[in-house]
Order: C-alpha cells, then sequence, then structure tokens
C-alpha cells in the first residue's frame, strides 16, 4: 500500500473553532474522539436519538451537547453547524475512525486564506477500516462528482473544515447521506477552493450506521445521487491543495 502522506504534528491554533460531531450510540469511541480535540477548539457533540448514554457522557467529558430528534447525518450535521459561533467549524465523525486532531492544519490552511474547504482523503490502517462496498461506492461517487463539477477529489470523507460563513452561505438542504456531498457541490458552484490530503482512517469502533452493510452504502449512493442531479449554481470551480487544477490531478 502506498505510504500514507499526514501533516506533521503541531500545536494546535489558539483561535476558537468549534468541531460538530454527529452522534447515534458512540459511547464506546466518545472518550477517545473527544480527548483528542486540540485544546482550546470546542467539541459541538449532536446527539441524533442515542439511547446508550452517548448525550450524558459527552457532557460529563465537557463537551457541549445539541439535540436533532429528526434522524439522518445530515440532520445531525446541519444542526451542528447551526449551533456552532466560530468563525471557523470543522466536521469529524464520532466513531474513533479519524482523529480530530488532525484538524489542526486544515484549520490553519483555511484562516491563512489558501484554501476554504479543506477534505480528508482517507487512507485505510488495517483490516476492516473500510468494507469493500463502502469504498466501490466511495470511487463512484468521486467519478461522478468530478463530472459535475470538475474537482478531482478522491473521496467524500467527513473530516473537514471551513469558514462557518461560507458553509452557510451554500444554503444546504439535504439531511440524509448526502449532506456531506451537497456541501462539496454547492461549495464547487460557488467557485470556493477545496483541497485534500491524505488522513488515516482506523476500524471504527461499534457499528457503522451507513457503511457497514451493502444496503446501507447504496442508499447512501442513491441519497448522493439526488445531490448530483440538482441544477448546478452558476460559478467557476477552484482547486487548491493536493489537487491544484484538474489537468494536475491524480486520477482514481
Amino acid at each position: 500500500m502506498k505510504a500514507v502522506t499526514t501533516f506533521p504534528a503541531t500545536e494546535p491554533d489558539p483561535a476558537p473553532v468549534d468541531v460538530v460531531l454527529p452522534c447515534l450510540n458512540e459511547a464506546e469511541a466518545l472518550p477517545w474522539v473527544l480527548a483528542r480535540i486540540p485544546a482550546g477548539w470546542r467539541a459541538l457533540v449532536v446527539d441524533n436519538g442515542s439511547t446508550d448514554g452517548s448525550a450524558e457522557l459527552a457532557r460529563g467529558l465537557g463537551a457541549t451537547v445539541v439535540q436533532e430528534e429528526r434522524r439522518g447525518f445530515g440532520a445531525a450535521c446541519h444542526a451542528g453547524l447551526l449551533a456552532t459561533t466560530a468563525d471557523i467549524v470543522c466536521f469529524c465523525d464520532c466513531d474513533a475512525s479519524l482523529d480530530p486532531s488532525l484538524l489542526v492544519p486544515f484549520v490553519r490552511e483555511v484562516r491563512d486564506g489558501e484554501a476554504d474547504l479543506v477534505l480528508g482523503r482517507r487512507r485505510p490502517q488495517g483490516r476492516g477500516a473500510w468494507p469493500a462496498h463502502a469504498r466501490a461506492g466511495n470511487i463512484a461517487l468521486a467519478g461522478m462528482l468530478r463530472r459535475r463539477t470538475g474537482l478531482r477529489l478522491h473521496d467524500l470523507g467527513p473530516l473537514r473544515a471551513a469558514r462557518r460563513a461560507d458553509l452557510l452561505a451554500l444554503g444546504l438542504t439535504d439531511r440524509r447521506s448526502g449532506y456531506p456531498l451537497q456541501m462539496v457541490v454547492r461549495a464547487a458552484d460557488a467557485g470556493l477552493r477545496v483541497a485534500e490530503h491524505d488522513v488515516p482512517y482506523l476500524p471504527r469502533t461499534g457499528d457503522s450506521k451507513v457503511t457497514g452493510t451493502w444496503r446501507g452504502t447504496w442508499q447512501a449512493v442513491r441519497d448522493m445521487r439526488r445531490v448530483l442531479a440538482e441544477p448546478p449554481t452558476p460559478a467557476g470551480v477552484s482547486t487548491t491543495g493536493s489537487f491544484s487544477s484538474p489537468q494536475g490531478a491524480n486520477s482514481l
């Protein structure tokens, strides 16, 4: 396997940042995830109907808990976005598959004006980190995204950072599995600069709510196909970071 390229370890930026963590029965993973939130940043755990005490545990660990009764990954993510107050907002899954401390250079890239939306390209570490059916769905969606927007991205991963004002201006409406894709599509339509960087992807703690089965994966693909069918808004596409232009990007 190709070696994983990650950012070097850095001290967290002291400026305030909000990290949105959509959560559905993640009590087992929460201590690990919250312990890795950079110092000075605020963790917003969006409880999406957990029955395992996730909300209470998150509060006890110092996180801000947002309740979102309407089920759906997008519903949880957007409720978290609306609850944020920091200039820069990050998103990270709450299942211990991704380390939120890896967001530090993402935030710096946004703050320094080098990119408007920074995404983590997941690089699986060990067996079971990313099931074959989930990878297949992701590859198919990345290809459709390229045809729709011109963005030559490899992944639609949940680890990401952007300015709050830019995200709110996108008018995101999907409240299911299409939310992460809609964010990227509308960012591209709005002319925002999108960057992608490798991040380690670990075997998740607990059961997957979306991509743990073929059925869940292809339901997510169907949700995202609906997003790609939306008419584009007139704007240019610009990329930065690992992929400076469609011609210079690596293929899937």
